[in-house]
């Protein structure tokens, strides 16, 4: 097996040899290579090249699966973010949202069941509401809870679960875990100081709604700024995407639901399935579903709480709008909240 791959080695370096007084230092580098690879390539076990094919049509499957199920929302996310820079101004924006922190918070965290989209959309539509002027207590209010306080994802849930506790807990801590995490940003003052420079100075998009403007021509902006809006985010919605198939093509599920028997472990590897598997919030109802034979009501509970406010793909897109410390607080704080009321649950509740 070896020879066979030295064979053509040793036909390029008598080539080279006699052709050429030298052997260039390429030629010499490129046949250490080619040897490195050879000693790997028969290293390896049979059959490694049809379980890495098997792998790598798994990966793609798992990948088209959640790009394609994650676009429409994103697309809708940035019409929405289209629309809001053409037809609404700050004037609006102060008149809609309180400035005092704690009502801020708390009518950020209830506009989610205004705009309709899921953790990919509400990235882009958060970062426009940021350039209109809205608080940064409700934009991150807004931006956790959005993803779970929908109507299309209260009415997935109680497809899924019915009109019962499952939707009522999952509602409740999601508002909770929302408000409180707003409530903590409101204490940095201005949004500028947790958006990333790019965000945080002078409006910088080249396309603007001005105030002669038809309805026709507004449209027409909207759309520009969805398409410019859906490139930006998108890019990094792929490479989620492509690290949360990879996690789910390489990473033993099986494994991880094996040491998830008890109430803290159970909570854990939930809360790990959930950013592993970043499914869309209007979905992840009925996937968490099937979990609920095997896994206690608080790890499912944390499992829908905790993952359409995280997941691989929303940090990717966090990281484009916020500063790294900012988004450890967005991540930390519901990551903490969702474990504690996962505990709660398993052993005083259920």
């Amino acid at each position: 097996m070896f020879s066979f791959y030295l064979f053509p080695l040793v036909i390029i370096l008598c080539v080279e040899t006699i052709t050429s007084k030298r052997i260039s230092r390429n030629a010499v580098l490129f046949i250490l290579l080619a040897v490195l690879l050879a000693v790997t390539l028969s290293l390896l076990p049979e059959g490694f090249f049809t379980w890495l094919w098997d792998k790598l049509n798994v990966f793609a499957t798992v990948f088209l699966g959640i790009f394609v199920e994650a676009v429409p929302y994103l697309l809708l996310g940035t019409f929405a973010s289209g629309l809001v820079e053409v037809f609404m101004d700050r004037d609006a924006m102060s008149r809609w949202v309180s400035n005092r922190p704690g009502a801020a918070a708390i009518s950020g965290a209830f506009m989610g069941m205004v705009f309709p989209v899921c953790e990919c959309g509400v990235v882009p539509l958060t970062r426009r509401l940021f350039k209109k002027g809205l608080p940064l207590s409700a934009g991150i209010s807004f931006l956790l809870a959005a993803p779970v306080l929908n109507p299309i994802v209260i009415i997935s849930t109680a497809s899924a679960f019915g009109w019962g506790e499952m939707l009522l807990w999952r509602f409740v801590i999601s508002l909770v875990i929302a408000v409180t995490v707003g409530l903590v940003f409101s204490a940095q003052g201005e949004a500028a100081e947790v958006l990333r420079p790019v965000m945080a100075g002078d409006d910088h998009d080249h396309i603007h709604a001005e105030a002669g403007d038809s309805v026709r021509e507004k449209i027409r902006k909207a759309l520009l700024i969805t398409v410019d809006e859906f490139f930006d985010m998108g890019r990094y919605l792929v490479l989620g995407s492509m690290l949360a198939a990879g996690l789910q093509t390489f990473v033993s599920q099986s494994a991880l639901l094996a040491i998830g028997s008890g109430p803290v472990l159970s909570v854990l590897v939930m809360l790990l399935l959930a950013v592993i598997l970043s499914i869309c919030s209007t979905v992840d109802s009925f996937v968490a579903l099937g979990f609920t034979g095997v896994f206690s009501f608080g790890s499912v509970l944390s499992f829908l709480v905790f993952g359409p406010m995280v997941d691989i793909k929303s940090v990717m897109m966090y990281l484009q709008v916020f500063k790294r410390r900012a988004v450890f607080y967005i991540v930390g704080i519901p990551f903490l909240m969702s474990l504690a009321a996962g505990l709660v649950f398993n052993y005083f509740v259920k």
